[in-house]
């Protein structure tokens, strides 16, 4: 596989998964790809294949930003340019109420990698609220948007809910799934910051929608928290695949432990 980087830092971000995909993917040739929790787009950006991709996110800054950055990438750059990195600025930027879509995209952008770890949090009002990240020698690689550019071409890209594009699905695509996580890893407590963005609830209609791929006789993937609960609720048909890593998120003085995290699929390793 010829990867090419994210060109956003994404809260659980799947970048430290992509040498497993192709270990999971050797067996198996498929046609369309969808990613319907986007994110950092790590997955996608891993990935070779000549048809079509559908890829779809719930957040519409998220979404907006990727549009722009297929369509306008240039225009993007030209106004990333323009951006100081320092602290007034980037409040001064932070505070912009801003109408035209690659404006929005580049200010996206400028947050997300100036921002205190990459986190995209709002408040109640919808507004950016992630403090300054004092990354002083900060400077964005344009070629790095210029290639994701590129592989976007051939994407349909969608702002809505994970089912969005459900009936898209034919036999032999895949589905990436990376949901946000409404458990903590190892361990019985919630993530409290993510109980409202995606429930257990949510987690059960996630299910639900898995068993409509396998019915369409399509792959899929799924990353989730390793808790019991998310093996109670995706472990009927599938064992899960366990995988370690170290905890990617965390200030400089947070503690980087190793986390356990569940892989979901059915395909079939060789």
């Amino acid at each position: 596989m010829t990867t090419i980087e994210p060109f956003i830092r994404w809260a659980g971000g799947k970048s430290w998964f992509v040498p497993h995909l192709n270990d999971l993917l050797s067996s198996i040739e498929f046609n369309h790809f969808h990613e319907p929790f986007l994110g950092g787009a790590a997955a996608f950006l891993a990935l070779e294949h000549k048809r079509k991709s559908y890829l779809s996110d719930i957040n519409d800054d998220l979404i907006n930003t990727y549009v722009n950055i297929r369509d306008n990438p240039h225009l993007v750059l030209n106004i990333l340019s323009t951006y100081e990195n320092t602290e007034t600025n980037y409040y001064r930027i932070r505070d912009l109420k801003l109408v035209d879509p690659i404006e929005r995209a580049a200010r996206f952008v400028f947050l997300n990698q100036t921002s205190y770890n990459g986190i995209y949090r709002v408040n109640k009002n919808g507004g950016y609220n992630v403090p300054y990240g004092y990354r002083k020698n900060w400077h964005y690689d344009d070629q790095r948007i210029l290639q994701v550019s590129k592989k976007l071409k051939k994407s349909n890209i969608k702002c809505g809910d994970f089912e969005c594009n459900k009936y898209i699905i034919k036999r032999h695509d895949l589905v990436f799934l990376d949901p946000p996580y409404t458990v903590s890893h190892n361990n019985n407590g919630f993530i409290e910051y993510n109980k409202n963005l995606f429930s257990l609830n949510d987690q059960e209609r996630l299910c639900h929608f898995i068993e409509y791929i396998k019915h369409k006789e399509a792959y899929y993937i799924l990353t989730n928290a390793a808790h019991p609960k998310i093996k109670e609720i995706f472990g009927k048909d599938d064992n899960p695949i366990v995988y370690s890593r170290n905890s990617l998120i965390g200030g400089k003085n947070s503690k980087r432990e190793k986390i356990d995290e569940y892989i979901f699929t059915n395909i079939r390793r060789t």
